[in-house]
């Protein structure tokens, strides 16, 4: 049995143990409740090639990864590219109204992009709704030469 000074009485001894049982409570429990973001998909990007020379064409791949394939923030949300060389694309579908249990969030996205000049490119993508970006990831490429080199 635990022993408490005097000076706790049995609320502040009860209150304790309440404290201790919240967060020692495993994952998956009611805590989530509170906000936690578990069943939300992580987005990520990656470049292939991440390194070479001037010009170039760069793969660039992004997947969302676990939460429910229902996720309904993520549900036909536009896509927005920022390359890092003063020029963006972006892309909005044309998608059914959401269904919950029925539909089905995009996982992957994928295009090409040409950098004429060497440097370092930190390109980022961003999934939104109307003005609200819900997800975003980045990834970093490096190229050398080219005519004029961004950093010659």
């Amino acid at each position: 049995m635990l022993a408490l000074p005097s000076r706790f009485g049995p609320a502040v001894f009860l209150s304790l143990v309440v404290l201790a049982l919240a967060t020692a409570a495993p994952h998956g429990s009611a805590v989530r409740a509170q906000g936690d973001d578990d069943d939300k998909p992580k987005l990520s990007l990656r470049a292939s090639p991440r390194v070479g020379f001037a010009p170039a064409e760069i793969l660039f791949v992004a997947e969302l990864r676990g939460g429910a394939d229902d996720y309904e923030d993520f549900y036909c949300a536009s896509v927005e590219w920022d390359w890092d060389d003063d020029t963006h694309s972006e892309s909005t579908p044309d998608c059914d109204p959401y269904e919950a249990g029925t539909s089905r969030i995009r996982r992957r996205f994928s295009t090409r992009h040409r950098f004429d000049y060497g440097g370092r490119y930190e390109v980022r993508i961003r999934l939104k709704k109307r003005d609200d970006t819900v997800a975003a990831a980045r990834a970093v490429v490096e190229l050398r030469g080219g005519r004029f080199g961004r950093f010659d």
